[in-house]
Formats: structure tokens, sequence, C-alpha cells
């Protein structure tokens, strides 16, 4: 596919968002709509229908070169050397005493590896790899998240959105499966997964062709939701996240990234800490969801009666009541333990995007 250039972004994606904010849209400083005003049609499409969120100020990294397969293989703690265009995964970024910088996504096409990073990881993953790429690799590296739109289609309902645009997808496509798709004259790279633990899409697609795209899906029924829904979302599944879950105080195992960790790969970054964690059952806090009642603000410490067991990460509000997560110790509990946190009591709760345990392998 082809993007656009980095100099006409604002002109261009200035039709994306005059767009939005024709459908009500509410613009953050950086431009993401923050809300639509429509947040009991948006849930509801979550659950029963499509839901469209852009993700435009999510990162975009091109990785080419002859290489690239090994050398995302040994940055990253998933397994790469096999994988075949088309195919697709979730890895973590870690420090070499195996502390988490990032969750992102794969997709392996022909002629490139694309990397979708957390909002405002991007240029830190590329300074990053940047200090492991030597003059004999063939690996280059390219920053497109100023030139390209990214969007998630969520809910049971985003395979009729996309059959009634002419794209009918095959049953069952695991995570990760990628391809170029026409809808109505405009490429989009479509992936399946929709970043939370909830079916959908992922679909990128240049800034060119950003507005008519958004417009296509959203006159096929798909509902537009908010910055601030996403984020609700994103607790509610348990999706860790940069300055928050995902920080230097943490490995991806506490992180409950259990699911983006190849055990059986050789060597890479941070995979003796990694390996030693799993085989002496070394984890000794996990990542949770915590219904809460009452107030409480991230950074303040769990409580079980008197002990200290744990940290507050992040707290949404929702209709009814306030979500949280955070880091328990290991010892103290998990689902079902009663806690208190600020002026709150909590119950911690499993999360669906959380995978968590000993095993022998992970893909």
């Amino acid at each position: 596919m082809e993007f656009g250039k980095a100099e006409t972004l604002g002109q261009i994606m200035q039709a994306l968002r005059e767009l939005q904010q024709a459908q009500g849209a509410i613009l953050g400083q950086n431009g993401i709509p923050i809300s639509f005003g429509n947040t009991a049609a948006a849930l509801e499409a979550v659950s029963s229908g499509a839901a469209l969120v852009d993700r435009s100020h999510w990162g975009v990294i091109e990785m080419t070169g002859g290489d690239r397969l090994r050398f995302i293989h040994n940055q990253t703690t998933n397994t790469f050397t096999q994988r075949q265009p088309g195919e697709g995964c979730d890895t973590v970024f870690v420090t070499s005493t195996a502390r988490t910088i990032d969750l992102a996504t794969v997709y392996v096409t022909e002629e490139s590896l694309l990397l979708i990073t957390s909002p405002g990881q991007d240029q830190r993953l590329m300074d990053w790899m940047d200090r492991y790429i030597f003059p004999a690799d063939q690996v280059s590296l390219t920053n497109l998240t100023h030139s390209v739109a990214a969007f998630s289609l969520i809910g049971p309902g985003s395979a009729d959105v996309l059959k009634r645009l002419g794209i009918e997808l095959e049953a069952d496509l695991p995570y990760g499966h990628n391809r170029v798709v026409d809808l109505q004259h405009a490429s989009v790279r479509l992936g399946v997964g929709s970043g939370l633990g909830l079916p959908g899409y992922f679909l990128l697609v240049s800034v060119e062709a950003a507005a008519q795209v958004w417009q296509l899906l959203t006159n096929t029924e798909a509902i537009p939701l908010g910055e601030t829904l996403w984020q609700q979302l994103r607790v509610q599944q348990g999706r860790p996240d940069p300055g928050h879950e995902l920080t230097e105080d943490y490995n991806p195992l506490e992180a409950g990234l259990w699911q983006a960790i190849s055990f059986d790969k050789g060597c890479y970054i941070g995979q003796e800490t990694i390996a030693r964690l799993n085989t002496y059952q070394g984890v000794k806090q996990q990542l949770w969801g915590i219904q809460l009642s009452g107030t409480a603000k991230p950074g303040e410490t769990i409580w079980v009666g008197d002990e200290k067991v744990g940290l507050l990460t992040s707290v949404v509000e929702t209709a009814n009541d306030s979500l949280g997560l955070g880091y328990i110790r290991t010892k103290a509990g998990g689902a079902g333990l009663e806690i208190t946190t600020g002026d709150a009591k909590g119950l911690v709760i499993d999360v669906p995007f959380l995978a968590r345990g000993y095993l022998a392998t992970v893909d």
C-alpha cells in the first residue's frame, strides 16, 4: 500500500477531523475524538454490533531488509523467524532485565514488518531498536505514524460491516492475520483483532483515504466511539498501557502478557530473566481488574486490612461504578480478594485481555 507524505498530514487529515466533528465528535489536543456524545449507542455497538475507533495516534513503524524477522525475533518476547506473510502476533519490548517498554502488534507482510505501538511510543522504540542495528544487519526502520491513519472495528458485528462493503473474510481467522483489501477503491491493510479482548479488526490506511474509509464504515452502521470510551474498555478488558501498567517497575509476566511470550525460542533481550521467573515460578505480583465502590486514583496503595499488597495503576468511571487495574502481590490472592484503596473498597476480578500461569510454551 502507498502511504501519504508526512508534510501533507495536517491538511489531509483535516477532512477526517471535519467529518468526525460533523458526527458529533469533541476533539482532544492531539486531534483524536474524545467523545461523540453517544455513550449508550457506542457501548451497545461494542456488545451487539460494531463500533469504530480512531487509533491514528498509535505508532506505526515499518521494518524492512532481509534480516527483519531475525532482528525482531532477537529484540522481543515472541517468536518470528518462521512466520509467513499474512501472519501476525503481539510481542513485548523489554529491557535487559525484562522490564516492560511496550506491547506491540506485528504484522508480517511480503515486503516488511509493520509494528503497531502504543500512543507516544513509536519514536522511543525506533531509538531503542536503532541501538541494536549493526552495520552488517540488513534492517531499516521507517516511522510511518504521521503518514497513515489507523482505525479499529470492535464488536461481534464487525465482520458484517466489512461484508456489506464487499469484504468477506473466512471464518476463524487467527489473531494477527492480515492482508491488503480493497474498500471501494481504497487500499486497506486489514488485521484480525480489535486491540482489546473483544472481536474486531484493525485497519491501516493512507492518510489520503482516511476520511473516505471512515465515512464508508460509519455509513455501514459502524458506530463511532471516542477515546474516553476506549479507555473505559481498555480497563474493563485489562489491556496494560505504557505509563500505567507497562513501566520499568514491572515485567511482562506480572503484566499478564503470557500470550505474547515464547518460552522455547532462543536468546533475546531480557530472555534470561523471563525464563528464570517462569522456571522457578517467581512472579511476585500480578495485574488484576478491580471493581471499585468509592473514590480512588492511580498511584494509590492497595490494602488488605492493614497490609500493603499492591498499587492501583488505572481508574475509569462507568455508568454504574468505577473500575481499576492494579498490581497485587501473588501471595495476597487474586480474583475474589476484597481490598481497599484511596477512599474506595474494591473486589479483585479477572479481565479478558490478561493471561496468567506457568506454561511450558506460549506462542
